[in-house]
């Protein structure tokens, strides 16, 4: 049986239906995943979460999955349709043993996926490069796995949102939220199931776009990061009135928020609201923000009396790091909200839930209470194309000695740090592209250096995307 070796990214395993990711393989992917585990808990037969996004793949694929781990001696709990979120609460929440869900969550119809996870203690530990995917690669290609024909037992665990939903309004004053006016278009994805729930525990107005389940995605790519599909919400919220729009993307792990006056919110800012919120109630804590854009939540954190830890860009490393070093929160620029105890996973519905009970006490509008937690101003991510990526490495060593009187860190790329302004060059885990991130305390400072790392970009012979 062929497997394509690229299918197993820095995060998890993703590819086309039905090129990379089929009927054929899938058995071998899963059974290499489900030895792992057994090597890594070591133990046998486990309990196994298994969810699945909308995709018009995913039934088949999920009923594949289900029947090869059955035949490992598995102990499948059976989720069905739930979101990443939910798929890692109930991993950590019921104390399973690990996880796995299909999904490809943003990519493009034609393709699928497979996240999966482990459960140590009371953390979550996604696989990824840092702790087994090669692993699972090596197994996944061994010419010598084979099937067993084992008989797994099957439990049906339905509607654990429900449970998450209950465990996340735990945390806060649910009869004092006010009753917003609130716009959220989920791209016909797996935040449509959360979004639903969590209203239904809420006072106010939940105006609907594209919230039916359709793995074709019919309005636009469930990416809240190409800016282009949020349009017709940031429209809509201006036309409603509304108080606040909410973007997931596909498979329900990021969220990206729109303001009232139709602006797209920069994630580094709900990061500084929700940890100012969390550092009033827990001083002293630690909280993770990643490489791209720090200015702002490293000065909420010296504000509030918080410590900030700079970490790798990826949703399987910040879990990591978060859990190694218990931080209380990370905030990711794309839009992942991670806590410590969700077990160091994302839950949007917890960030959600801090803007709307923000907005609530402070009885002000999302713009005003973000700008007065603004210290930075950012550039926002900008792609630059490679022709060859393994020149990369020699050409942020060329943009670094330029700038020798920076403070340099390699912890992800290149970052050069100054007292008033700093930017990151970092490779892509995905794709042969360079991005770059730019900020500074003042927009005419980020202007001016903008400017100039564009232009020597641009010598280097990279292509702006």
């Amino acid at each position: 049986m062929v497997i394509n070796p690229s299918i197993f990214k820095a995060y998890d395993i993703r590819g086309v239906y039905p090129s990379d990711i089929n009927g054929e393989n899938t058995p071998l992917i899963i059974t290499a995943i489900y030895r792992f585990f057994t090597s890594r808990l070591k133990k046998s037969p486990l309990s196994v979460v298994l969810g699945r996004d909308m995709r018009i793949s995913s039934p088949s694929l999920y009923e594949i999955a289900k029947k090869a781990l059955l035949a490992e001696g598995a102990t499948v709990i059976d989720t069905g349709l739930v979101s990443t979120p939910t798929f890692y609460f109930a991993v950590f929440h019921y104390q399973y043993d690990c996880g796995i869900q299909i999904s490809a969550s943003h990519n493009p119809k034609e393709y699928n996926g497979i996240k999966f996870a482990v459960r140590e203690d009371h953390k979550i530990v996604k696989i990824g490069k840092n702790t087994g995917i090669d692993e699972v690669r090596k197994i996944a290609l061994s010419e010598t796995l084979t099937e067993r024909n084992l008989k797994g037992s099957r439990i049906l665990h339905p509607n654990v949102i429900d449970d998450e939903i209950s465990f996340v309004t735990k945390n806060f004053d649910m009869g004092g939220i006010t009753p917003f006016k609130v716009v959220a278009d989920p791209a016909n994805a797996m935040g449509a199931l959360y979004l639903e729930k969590l209203f239904e525990r809420i006072p106010g107005k939940l105006i609907k776009m594209n919230f039916d389940l359709d793995g074709t995605f019919p309005a636009h790519q469930p990416d809240p990061l190409q800016f282009e599909t949020l349009h017709n919400l940031q429209n809509k919220v201006i036309e409603e009135k509304a108080d606040l729009g909410i973007a997931p993307d596909g498979d329900g792990d990021r969220v990206f928020f729109i303001d009232e006056k139709g602006g797209i919110i920069p994630a580094t800012l709900i990061t500084s609201l929700i940890t100012k919120e969390i550092l009033a109630k827990s001083p002293g804590e630690t909280v993770l923000v990643d490489v791209r854009s720090i200015g702002n939540v490293r000065n909420i954190c010296k504000k509030h009396g918080g410590k900030v830890s700079v970490s790798h860009v990826g949703h399987a490393l910040i879990t990591e790091q978060l859990n190694k070093e218990n931080a209380i929160f990370a905030g990711e620029s794309s839009g992942h909200f991670y806590f410590r105890d969700m077990g160091g996973a994302e839950s949007s519905v917890r960030a959600i839930l801090y803007v709307l009970d923000t907005m609530s006490r402070t009885r002000k509008p999302i713009s005003e209470i973000l700008s007065s937690l603004q210290t930075w101003y950012e550039s926002g991510e900008i792609n630059f194309a490679l022709s060859d990526k393994s020149a990369a490495q020699s050409l942020l060593e060329s943009i670094e000695k330029k700038y020798p009187d920076g403070e340099v860190s390699w912890l992800d790329g290149l970052s050069v740090d100054y007292r008033i302004w700093r930017f990151n060059i970092r490779t892509s885990n995905t794709e042969p592209l360079l991005r770059l991130n730019v900020e500074a305390e003042d927009e005419t400072v980020l202007k001016t250096n903008l400017e100039k790392i564009l232009s020597e970009l641009k010598e280097t012979g990279a292509k702006r995307k």
